[in-house]
């Protein structure tokens, strides 16, 4: 069983990893359909607490900057408005997504993320 956990975290990082790479060469469509990937085993039965801690861990390094407003932002928040900015995030790149707006989409997504890392 914890080899099964082990290699689900392991597709999570490649798929974050693939989408950052994707993101940064401007294929942005490229991007955002991993990155959905991700989410729906993120959000899967099969994810426990602490492989969802050891992915915002590899988010926390991915997005990791010098100047990061956002986590700036996460030190004066609460957990509740944190979430409800991520669902409004989410909410976000779906209406980009519906409007074929890939950049945008990939965009909030990445933004969403940010707020739940570490």
């Amino acid at each position: 069983m914890e080899d099964s956990g082990r290699l689900i975290l392991e597709n999570l990082i490649k798929l974050t990893r693939s989408s950052e790479n994707k993101f940064k060469g401007g294929n942005f469509k490229g991007a955002l359909e991993d990155k959905i990937k991700a989410n729906a085993i993120l959000k899967s039965n099969s994810c426990d607490e602490k492989m969802i801690q050891e992915y915002r861990k590899e988010l926390s390094s991915l997005y990791c900057s010098k100047f990061d407003l956002i986590f700036d932002h996460k030190l004066k928040i609460n957990a509740i408005k944190i979430n409800e900015i991520v669902k409004m995030l989410e909410r976000k790149s779906q209406e980009k997504l519906k409007n074929l707006d890939y950049r945008g989409a990939i965009k909030a997504l990445r933004r969403a993320e940010k707020y739940i890392s570490n």
